[in-house]
């Protein structure tokens, strides 16, 4: 190990009226470093606060929603199931539901079809048939008109997430307590404003419609992730299929 000498120390010791505190300007430049750290850490902070709330919304309210759609669309069967054949069709009970909508190309299983267009109905992971501003005609009537339905895109179930899918001459079929309505999709409109009423008439002349008949129509809200406008797709009746014993689907659903 070397030794210090009395002129290494003189050379090394600092002028009289030097600044002898090294790099003086490390201070400010420390704050300013901890301060873009505190901010980084902050920023990674409210993206996983973020991403949380983005995997809660489209992921974990579908878990949930489906559960109780599940829950309730059983309760429906077993409705029907011990329903007496005099105890009158049945489908028009709308407590617990009226049916259930499949359609192939959307791939989104059986959706429980219930009253009402209001979030807490939707945020239950079904379709709910329009009742304000236009009331939909539904089809165990009999009668002409309009069976319009609307569901959430994403999350909550998002029932019509994949409606971008549906061509024309796709199928839609609902499923009632005696009957399967089978439809045809006939007309789309992938855009229109959320205040276009004119969509969900008894004849939706926006779909190239000039006379009374059996439509359905599915509306949701598009883009995907917002809600600024609606998707359309318009279907038209094509026959009416009795339930047998063993509730075969008709072989559009096969």
């Amino acid at each position: 190990m070397g030794v210090t000498t009395d002129q290494d120390e003189q050379a090394e010791a600092p002028s009289p009226g030097s600044d002898s505190r090294p790099f003086p300007r490390r201070h400010g430049r420390g704050r300013i470093a901890a301060a873009v750290s505190v901010f980084g850490e902050l920023l990674i902070t409210a993206g996983l606060v973020l991403g949380l709330f983005v995997v809660y919304s489209l992921w974990w309210t579908n878990v949930l929603a489906d559960r109780k759609a599940d829950r309730q669309g059983a309760k429906v069967r077993d409705h029907w199931a011990s329903a007496t054949p005099d105890s009158g069709p049945g489908a028009l009970d709308t407590k617990d539901g009226i049916g259930f909508l499949h359609v192939p190309a959307m791939n989104n299983g059986d959706v429980l079809v219930e009253k009402g267009t209001e979030t807490s109905v939707l945020n239950d992971a079904v379709a709910g048939y329009y009742t304000d501003p236009v009331k939909a005609t539904l089809p165990m009537t009999g009668r002409t008109g309009n069976f319009a339905l609307a569901a959430h895109r994403d999350g909550h179930g998002a029932k019509f997430h994949n409606i971008d899918k549906l061509k024309k001459g796709d199928p839609i079929v609902f499923e009632t307590k005696d009957d399967w309505y089978v439809y045809k999709v006939f007309a789309i409109l992938p855009q229109t404003s959320k205040y276009n009423v004119e969509v969900l008439t008894a004849v939706p002349e926006q779909a190239g419609v000039k006379k009374r008949g059996h439509y359905i129509t599915l509306t949701t809200c598009t883009p995907v992730f917002t809600s600024e406008y609606r998707y359309i797709v318009w279907g038209e009746l094509v026959r009416v299929d009795r339930v047998d014993s063993k509730r075969t689907p008709p072989k559009e659903l096969s």
